[in-house]
């Protein structure tokens, strides 16, 4: 039986301009490029008056990046 918690690595990245607003298509675009890198969508977070979005996801935390944020800079 595995007891061990689940650790995860988050991303964070804002999407849209103040001119252009956010565009489906390179939405889903970077939601598909996501997707193939394993990063799951957990939230969004519309940014008022600025027509962007922080779009955020999560991806299980593999022992190679664990290794790699262990690092001292």
């Amino acid at each position: 039986m595995n007891d061990e918690i689940p650790k995860w690595e988050y991303r964070v990245q804002t999407v849209g301009g103040f001119w252009s607003g956010v565009k489906a298509d390179e939405l889903e675009q970077l939601l598909n490029e996501w997707g193939e890198e394993g990063w799951e969508v957990v939230s969004t977070h519309i940014i008022e008056n600025a027509n962007k979005i922080n779009v955020i996801a999560k991806r299980p935390l593999s022992r190679a990046a664990q290794r790699f944020r262990s690092m001292p800079a």
